[in-house]
């Protein structure tokens, strides 16, 4: 008996990509799994329910879910879908298993094993798994475009006969994957672009996208790929450093973040009315608090003739790209799941076992686990 894998429509407000796409079915059918889709899933990142060939369809949940073993989500679900799942069912997707208790609770109860995308360890052989990643890269790529658009200045350098037009300066606040890709972006539209990361580590990677390195002597390694929290003593010398450097750009795009807490704040309103008037801020953190002080989620606030755009949900502007990249993820996960077309947890693997956030009625990921228990 094969395995059925279901994938919903999303429902969160603004989610446009979905799970699983066209192309990755051929990859599906080779690990024996049978894929099941509720309509029009699909059609909001480009994908009509006609260029899904072979499946099979569902016109709402209660259908869908009917004898699923695997679900396939973009956003965790609600509180009331985590409850309908199938009992004893695999789901994989993002699940912020960071907040979202009740949730968590529902798919406990409903013995569901999650995987939570978040989650998945950053080491070399799960690179092709790292969905975090491959979202990010389309976050930057975005936000460099935003503020491109925003600006009331062109971003590269133009010589025409009404005269030189000089490039626009553009920083970048972390040089993460996100910020990597704001910095070639930015690059490739012309502009100066300066970056800063607290990790120094990155400085090379900076230097080899044509970007120069804001050095403000203060480095934060941190564990999994991420930069540490700095001290007060910290923030205050990377802020007097970043603060002139900010002042003197026409735009700046943020991407500093932390998991699971709120996003540092790195520009605060005094240096945003050290900005030029007509300069924009894109800060990528707005969802988790931005990192400045001006950053309003969802809206583009205006401060003294400076932007600050606060954009939810960036990925999903380029809901194509975006869905083909996730679906992928997904595939080279399941691939680790899926084995002579049976379900096999092998708890050996650590990016299974890192990555699970629930499994038989118990929470599998340590700090989640001893957050919900401290709230009791």
């Amino acid at each position: 008996m094969s395995i059925t894998i279901a994938v919903p429509k999303e429902t969160a407000n603004g989610e446009r990509r979905v799970a699983i796409v066209p192309s990755v079915l051929k990859q599906l059918d080779k690990l024996g799994a049978e894929v099941r889709v509720q309509r029009g899933a699909g059609e909001s990142a480009g994908f009509t329910d006609d260029l899904y060939e072979g499946v099979s369809w569902a016109d709402g949940a209660e259908d869908l879910y009917k004898g699923a073993d695997i679900v396939l989500r973009v956003q965790p679900p609600s509180v009331e879908e985590a409850g309908k799942l199938p009992e004893g069912s695999l789901l994989l997707g993002f699940m912020s298993p960071h907040e979202g208790d009740s949730r968590i609770r529902n798919l406990n109860k409903r013995k569901v094993t999650s995987f939570a995308l978040e989650l998945v360890p950053r080491i070399t052989r799960a690179q092709s798994i790292d969905a975090l990643s491959s979202q990010a890269n389309i976050a930057g790529y975005k936000c460099s475009l935003m503020a491109a658009h925003l600006s009331p200045k062109l971003f590269p350098m133009l010589t025409t006969a009404a005269g030189t037009v000089r490039p626009a300066r553009v920083v970048i606040i972390g040089a993460g994957v996100a910020g990597l890709q704001a910095i070639a972006t930015a690059k490739r539209l012309g502009a100066i672009v300066e970056a800063y990361d607290v990790r120094s580590a990155t400085k090379e990677q900076v230097e080899s996208l044509g970007g120069k390195f804001i050095d403000t002597g203060v480095s934060a390694e941190g564990e999994g790929g991420y930069a540490r929290e700095l001290t007060e003593e910290e923030k205050a010398q990377q802020a007097e450093v970043l603060a002139q450097h900010i002042a003197q750009a026409d735009a700046v795009v943020t991407t500093a973040s932390i998991p699971g807490r709120p996003a540092p704040k790195i520009i605060d309103k005094a240096t945003v009315e050290r900005m030029k008037a007509g300069s924009v801020i894109v800060d990528m953190a707005a969802e988790t608090g931005g990192n400045c002080e001006l950053t309003e989620a969802g809206k583009e606030v205006n401060h003294q003739g400076v932007t600050i755009a606060g954009p939810r949900n960036i990925p999903s502007m380029a809901a194509t790209h975006a869905s083909e990249m996730y679906a992928r993820n997904l595939c080279n996960l399941l691939a680790l799941i899926i084995k002579d077309g049976e379900i096999q947890l092998d708890w050996e693997d650590q990016v299974v076992a890192d990555s699970c956030l629930t499994h038989e009625g118990e929470i599998r990921h340590a700090p989640t686990r001893e957050r919900m228990e401290g709230d009791k």
